[in-house]
C-alpha cells in the first residue's frame, strides 16, 4: 500500500511520528538519535524514517511549509497507515518578550484565522487543542530531562510575508493581547483538526528561530541541526 505522496508500505511507520517541516531536518534526527534508521519515503523529497530509540520503534518525517501540506502528510499517516501520535517539532516567532531564540514552547491551542478546518469539515472554531493525554506525556519527558518549556497558545498563518501596516497596535501584538498568542507558526491548527477528525492524537513543540519583539534570529542550518532540546523531548516521552 501506497499513497500519491509516500510510498511507504503498512507496517515501515511506526504509531508515533515526530514531523518536522523540513525534510532534512527529519533525516538529521534520524541520523543522530535513531538506531538503525530505514528511509520509507523520498517522494517529492520528503523524507521520512523509521528506527528505534531507548528500545522504541519511532518514525521521523518531514511535514513541509504549511497547513496544505502538513494536512496532506498527516491526514494519510492518522487514516493510511495506523498511526497513533503525531508531534509537531518546529521552528517559530516569538511575539513575546519572554519566549526567547532557542527556547521551547509547548503548544496549549492553536489560533487560525485559516479556512483549513471549514473547508476539511465545516468546523468553524478559530481556536483548536492538541491532545491532552499527548502534551502531558512530553511534559514529563521534559521535566525529567530537565528542560524548561513555555506553554500557551500560538499562531497558525497562512501568510508568511504579510504586507507592512502603520496600524497600532499591529497586527500580531492584537493576537498576543487578544488572543494569547505566545508564537507564530504554520502548521499546527491543521495538524489538531486532522486528529480531531480521525481520533488519533497531535501535538506541537516549537523552538523559537526569531522574535517580533527583538532582533535575535537563528540561520537554517542552526533551525536543521541545533533545535535538540525539543527533539530529546519528544524523543524522550513515553508513548
Amino acid at each position: 500500500m501506497s499513497t500519491p505522496h509516500n510510498k511507504a508500505q503498512k507496517g515501515q511507520i511506526a504509531k508515533t511520528v515526530l514531523m518536522p517541516g523540513d525534510p532534512l531536518r527529519a533525516k538529521f534526527i534520524a541520523e543522530t538519535f535513531l538506531e538503525n534508521p530505514v528511509c520509507f519515503n523520498d517522494v517529492r523529497g520528503m523524507l521520512g524514517y523509521t528506527g528505534t530509540y531507548q528500545g522504541k520503534e519511532i518514525s521521523v518525517m518531514g511535514s513541509g511549509m504549511g497547513m496544505p501540506s502538513i494536512g496532506i502528510y498527516s491526514y494519510e499517516l492518522f487514516t493510511q497507515y495506523d498511526v497513533e501520535n503525531i508531534i509537531r517539532i518546529g521552528s517559530a516567532g516569538s511575539y513575546s518578550e519572554n519566549a526567547k531564540v532557542y527556547d521551547v514552547v509547548l503548544s496549549t491551542g492553536a489560533y487560525s484565522e485559516s479556512s483549513y478546518a471549514k473547508t476539511q469539515n465545516g468546523c468553524t472554531d478559530d481556536i483548536i487543542k492538541p491532545s491532552a493525554s499527548l502534551n502531558e506525556k512530553l511534559r514529563e519527558s521534559a521535566k525529567k530531562l530537565g528542560i524548561p518549556m513555555h506553554e500557551g497558545v500560538i499562531h497558525s498563518s497562512d501568510v508568511f510575508y504579510r504586507e507592512a501596516s502603520d496600524e497600532s497596535p499591529t497586527y500580531w501584538e492584537k493576537l498576543r493581547d487578544e488572543k494569547g498568542c505566545l508564537a507564530v507558526e504554520m502548521e499546527s491548527f491543521a495538524l489538531f483538526h486532522n486528529a480531531n477528525v480521525t481520533g488519533k492524537n497531535a501535538a506541537c513543540l516549537i523552538t523559537i528561530s526569531d522574535s517580533f519583539v527583538s532582533s535575535e534570529i537563528t540561520t537554517a542550518e542552526e533551525r536543521q541541526n541545533s533545535f535538540t532540546n525539543m527533539m530529546k523531548i519528544a524523543l524522550g516521552a513515553e508513548y
